[in-house]
């Protein structure tokens, strides 16, 4: 296990249940000695995840029981109104499909930013410091709230509405879907890693039948081709045997 970065540092990782989400709780288990959690019901299409997260946050307790100590509160927030602004493939039952602006319409807009200043608003009150998020830019859809630059923004943003020193770190952000699996394996070991296959989603249309190699999911959406495609760049970078 790898030492605290910063002992007296607490972190509230962005939690939905998902495969990034859960890898960045890890990493964040991993580096503080205090470590809550929170997800956001928004009326997203896959609201299955939402049901992932208990039974993730108790067998990461069960499993890991290094981090058990470190593993506190998990706080779940209605965000419902993103919901009922709707018109995206991810709140509405519609066809996933490129815009004309060049966005995927699976785009939420402002979702990344209303989290942020929600877990923000959580993480002054209870005293945490470190915000932790799954975004990415290099492996992703091309949403424009999960860049470098503007979490960068959000960062002084908070910073100065808040009058805190808030830290936002994104331990994803340059990494590729295979090189996001090989980080939960690092931090984990094989036994993370059947975890996240078995226990997380990602699928954007919910579904939760077939397990694959590298988890339940449709296959073909967007989130499950990218899981998919990163899962095989993965185990043939390291031999093609499954996870022990």
């Amino acid at each position: 296990m790898q030492a605290p970065a910063d002992p007296s540092a607490g972190a509230l990782v962005l939690f939905s249940g998902g495969q990034d989400s859960t890898t960045c709780l890890a990493w964040a288990l991993a580096r503080f000695a205090r470590v809550e959690t929170i997800g956001f019901a928004y009326g997203q299409r896959h609201a299955v995840e939402l049901a992932c997260r208990a039974p993730l946050l108790a067998a990461l307790r069960r499993d890991f029981p290094h981090w058990a100590g470190a593993l506190g509160d998990d706080h779940l927030v209605d965000l419902g109104v993103i919901g009922q602004l709707g018109d995206t493939a991810l709140t509405d039952t519609i066809a996933i499909r490129m815009q004309d602006d060049g966005l995927p319409n699976t785009f939420v807009p402002g979702r990344n930013l209303l989290f942020l200043t929600v877990a923000a608003a959580v993480a002054y009150r209870r005293g945490l410091t470190v915000l932790v998020g799954g975004m990415c830019e290099t492996d992703f859809s091309g949403y424009p709230d999960c860049r470098d630059d503007t979490m960068k923004a959000m960062q002084l943003a908070l910073n100065l509405g808040m009058d805190r020193r808030f830290r936002l770190e994104t331990p994803l952000m340059w990494l590729d879907k295979a090189a996001t699996w090989a980080l939960a394996e690092s931090l984990g070991g094989p036994a993370l890693v059947r975890r996240i296959v078995a226990d997380t989603h990602t699928c954007y249309l919910g579904e939760r039948g077939e397990l694959h190699a590298w988890g339940h999911g449709c296959g073909t959406c967007p989130a499950c081709e990218l899981r998919r495609n990163g899962y095989a760049r993965w185990r043939a970078a390291t031999g093609g045997a499954p996870a022990a």
